[in-house]
């Protein structure tokens, strides 16, 4: 991302002005007493149900250290950002950002929390490029305003920070997965248990992304950053969170990143990813008997696809909302009658009965009724925390745990599950 630097003095009633015009004391004093100061602004970003969004800029400045706590108010600074879709230059948005709190994190840095949400403008990170279906990380520049002086501890007039340098984007889960590619170059991100029980190693789950996830190498376009399939949906990160890592006893989670799309090449990509599982096998202690395959959309078609060529390799799958081919055969993804019914691997399918993208009775359903023992879970919507989401988006109750059967969780029941 780029780093820009923004230079702001204080606003007063929309013109700019110095900190005498907001204390009525005349300029040349105040400005000889003031405290100018560069300051770090770092966005923090969180993958929510609905994508990732920017939810809190954290301000950092040694000149914090001399401010009194409590002239901070969620009106001191004011927030604007702009969107550009790296690729292509156009702004997906240019507007400000509503602080709703502001506090102080340590002595010398102070955090503003965003308004975000689901339904909540200008806060994504990526921007679903619709002619190509594909999100791609969007370049954001953000303004910060210091619209009140902060009063200081000591003698010599209010703090203003005059200019604001944005640091890296920072979001702790999806950063707590490392970049890796393999040999072949296909790209993926590791996530690494804290710890691991069990003396054969740790369980393995794969995550296959959407189709939105993947690369964009068509039309003069060489974009393929290891970053949206983290981004985009919960779906990996909801295995690294201290929920399923209990639940599993600590489990390693790969989310490899196909160049375009699983479904464009199922036969190409299944031995791509199979390189990458056995790559994390070699370098880390990998119980093989607890290697698990979950995909949503794309990802949930080549969930099947993984089974159906190396079903010796995984101990579940989970297919979300996945789409298995017209029955035909035609197309570029096709997952025949004689395969699903031949599945002996433990496998359990999530979909939504609203799902417009890819008919549930014409492929979850279907396949559920030809994978002898398999488990469905059939939603009516995809409704989650107050919030109505798009009815092909039943990977958020994977990735909050949500479905069961038996008594049991989808995580609980992949977790006592071996091949």
């Amino acid at each position: 991302m780029r780093t820009p630097i923004t230079r702001r003095t204080l606003l007063v009633s929309g013109a700019t002005a110095g900190a005498s015009a907001l204390l009525g004391a005349p300029a040349a004093s105040v400005a000889a007493g003031r405290e100018p100061h560069d300051a770090l602004v770092k966005p923090i970003a969180e993958v929510l149900d609905g994508g990732e969004q920017v939810t809190s800029l954290a301000i950092s400045s040694p000149t914090l250290n001399h401010a009194v706590r409590s002239s901070l108010t969620p009106s001191t600074f004011a927030v604007h950002v702009t969107a550009t879709n790296p690729l292509t230059g156009e702004v997906a948005y240019d507007q400000g950002r509503v602080v709703t709190a502001a506090e102080w994190t340590r002595r010398s840095e102070i955090t503003l929390e965003l308004e975000h949400g689901w339904g909540v403008n200008g806060g994504g990170t990526l921007q679903y490029m619709g002619g190509y279906g594909r999100n791609v990380l969007l370049d954001l520049d953000y303004t910060i305003t210091q619209v009140e002086p902060l009063r200081s501890a000591r003698e010599g007039g209010p703090i203003v920070l005059d200019s604001f340098r944005q640091g890296r984007l920072s979001d702790p889960e999806v950063d707590a997965f490392e970049y890796h590619a393999t040999a072949s170059g296909l790209n993926y991100r590791l996530y690494s248990p804290a710890r691991r029980t069990g003396r054969r190693g740790a369980a393995l789950v794969v995550w296959l992304h959407g189709g939105g996830e993947g690369g964009l190498l068509t039309d003069g376009y060489d974009y393929y950053d290891n970053e949206a399939p983290l981004r985009a949906n919960r779906g990996a990160l909801g295995f690294a969170t201290p929920e399923a890592q209990d639940i599993f006893g600590g489990a390693y989670v790969l989310a490899p990143q196909a160049t375009s799309a699983w479904m464009q090449d199922g036969d190409g990509f299944a031995p791509l990813i199979l390189e990458a599982i056995e790559e994390v096998a070699r370098a880390h202690r990998i119980d093989a008997s607890r290697v698990h395959v979950v995909g949503c959309s794309n990802g949930g078609y080549m969930s099947l696809k993984m089974v159906a060529e190396h079903p010796e390799t995984f101990a579940s799958s989970v297919p979300i909302c996945c789409g298995i081919g017209p029955r035909d055969g035609s197309g570029t993804y096709f997952i025949s009658d004689d395969e699903l019914a031949a599945m002996t691997t433990p496998t359990w399918l999530v979909a939504s009965a609203d799902d417009n993208t890819l008919d549930p009775e014409d492929n979850t359903v279907y396949a559920h009724e030809r994978i002898d023992g398999s488990i469905m879970s059939l939603y009516d919507n995809v409704t989650w925390d107050g919030n109505v989401f798009p009815g092909h988006w039943s990977w958020i109750y994977v990735a909050r745990n949500d479905p069961h059967h038996d008594g049991a969780s989808i995580w609980e029941w992949m977790a006592v599950t071996k091949r």
